[in-house]
């Protein structure tokens, strides 16, 4: 027997049509690339929309067609994400801090069949387009006052909205329909593309929205550090039409003074962002001695890669509580959200930060388990490590176009690459990427605890571990230390500061001090290239 409830659609232009029937008046505030601050509501953003997916539709637009942005995080980027995906078409977000070959790879691969940008990609889309197969149409993200130095064969976006007048309906179609398309950072070959459907993207709003997701609501106002181009910005612009709360976009500011500025200005109570983007803004506090009790976040995300503690603590003297979360592409991306349980109220400040460095607990509709090198599921004790898999609603069944072939098994698990834990309540701990783990004598060394607790010593700004060659012990742990301006530590004093926090054997076998890290085009430290750079080091050479 079947209920008897009706069956709606879950759209993405749902949201966006509630968000303007109930929310019409809440704030959206845009900094953009010319340099200016506009001032939107849901109401008016709509508005646009529509006009927006008119104009789409009249330049051939049509559903399944894949079209691609190299954007900030600007009013005229979270207008694309709805109006694209709302007339079925799918939005193809290209991360413009990849090289230049990644993103005519990815532009080419995905078929895209129009290109927008912002103006401070111009050049580069200059540079793009004799080898772009498939764009019919280029359109600069900017007014007729701006388009000096841009492409001649650039659409004008605010011409092109100008020209419609918003009287549209939202097509209604099969949920299960792409809405849209991001590509994996491509450490290893070419980038793969995960493909989103408007039912994974609307359920994964409502795990943003819950109270031991994200906690995003009505209430709040939200600074989004993290870029649009990002997976879907974590799913937060879609949360916040879903429940009407302001957004602060930007644009493409995103050091710690901009984003201070900002947030103080805003009066901002959540914000998401890699931990690079905190690195940045506590930098700018200690070097500016920046009023911490203007800033008014009640709560803040740390995801992308692990959250080292000292932020953490450093956010909690400022009253701020971190919420750690882990995904991936792949996962939409949310899969786990580090809250607090009740018993843990309790517990001494020292202890509950304990709990926040994991990578929190899996939230409703995902699965989450740890196995073996056969495959054989390893117990939830907090102590044995293994393949972290996953499994839900939101989780990818596949790659675009089929690329790297079937990544389910037989029961339908994605197997992360990230080696981890799983407790017994659940938290996640990730102890490394499987090809980022040091092997030294048989036994593991996390990379990720050993740069935590390199991190903890008031003198280095960020820091980084990789596995050298050993001739006895297979792999030996190599620090690369990057010190805080005006600071001073040497490598006995780092070794002296992490005898008291990690086993003895794990000690690095060796201290570089470098000016900086390479990072992903999404933040995270670039290891791969620090393997090619030192790779070959020889301790005490």
């Amino acid at each position: 027997m079947l209920g008897l409830m009706q069956d709606r659609p879950l759209l993405i232009s749902g949201l966006l049509r509630h968000a303007e029937q109930y929310h019409p008046d809440v704030a959206i505030v845009s900094k953009t690339c010319e340099k200016t601050t506009e001032r939107l509501t849901y109401k008016s953003l709509a508005e646009r929309a529509r006009q927006l997916a008119q104009a789409l539709i009249r330049l051939g637009v049509k559903p399944g067609d894949r079209v691609a942005t190299m954007a900030w995080n600007t009013h005229r980027h979270l207008e694309l994400y709805f109006a694209v995906s709302g007339i079925g078409a799918v939005l193809h977000t290209v991360n413009p801090r990849l090289f230049p070959e990644q993103i005519d790879y990815i532009l080419n691969h995905a078929e895209s069949s129009v290109l927008l940008f912002d103006i401070t990609f111009g050049e580069q889309v200059r540079a793009l387009m004799p080898n772009l197969t498939s764009v019919r149409h280029v359109i600069a993200m900017t007014d007729a006052d701006h388009m000096a130095g841009q492409p001649s064969e650039a659409l004008v976006y605010e011409d092109l909205i100008a020209q419609e007048d918003g009287d549209f309906d939202w097509p209604v179609f099969d949920e299960n329909s792409a809405s849209s398309l991001c590509y994996t950072s491509g450490t290893t070959g070419n980038p793969k593309g995960v493909l989103y459907s408007h039912r994974s993207t609307v359920l994964h709003s409502f795990v943003v929205c819950q109270r031991d997701g994200l906690n995003l609501g009505a209430a709040d106002c939200t600074l989004l550090a993290v870029p649009l181009f990002h997976v879907n910005a974590w799913g937060v612009p879609y949360a916040s039409a879903m429940c009407g709360a302001r957004l602060v976009l930007p644009g493409p500011d995103l050091d710690g003074k901009s984003l201070y500025d900002l947030a103080v200005a805003e009066g901002c109570t959540f914000s998401l962002g890699v931990p690079t983007v905190w690195l940045g803004l506590f930098k700018h506090i200690e070097e500016t001695g920046a009023d911490t009790s203007k800033l008014t976040f009640d709560r803040v995300v740390i995801g992308g890669s692990a959250a080292p503690r000292s932020i953490i603590e450093k956010f909690r003297r400022i009253g701020v509580f971190v919420i750690h979360a882990w995904g991936m592409s792949e996962t939409s991306p949310l899969a786990s959200v580090g809250a607090l349980l009740p018993k843990h109220a309790a517990l001494d400040e020292t202890a509950q930060v304990d709990i926040q460095t994991l990578q929190g607990r899996a939230i409703f509709g995902v699965e989450l388990r740890v196995v073996d090198d056969r495959g054989e599921p390893l117990p939830h004790d907090g102590k044995v490590a293994g393949d972290l898999q996953v499994r839900g609603p939101w989780i990818a069944a596949g790659y675009y176009k089929g690329e790297g072939g079937d990544v389910l098994d037989a029961e339908g698990w994605f197997s992360t690459g990230d080696v981890a834990k799983l407790d017994r309540d659940g938290y996640v701990q990730i102890t490394d990427r499987s090809k980022d783990v040091i092997k030294s004598g048989g036994e593991w060394i996390s990379s990720i605890d050993l740069e935590n607790a390199a991190m903890a010593h008031p003198a280095v700004q960020e820091a980084a571990v990789i596995g050298i060659p050993h001739p006895k012990w297979q792999e030996r742990p190599l620090l690369l230390v990057v010190r805080k301006a005006g600071a001073s530590v040497e490598k006995s004093g780092l070794i002296d500061h992490l005898s008291g926090l990690v086993a003895k054997w794990w000690l690095p076998d060796d201290v570089l001090f470098v000016d900086e890290l390479p990072h992903t085009a999404t933040g995270k430290l670039q290891k791969m290239e620090l393997r090619k750079r030192f790779g070959d080091h020889v301790a005490g050479s």
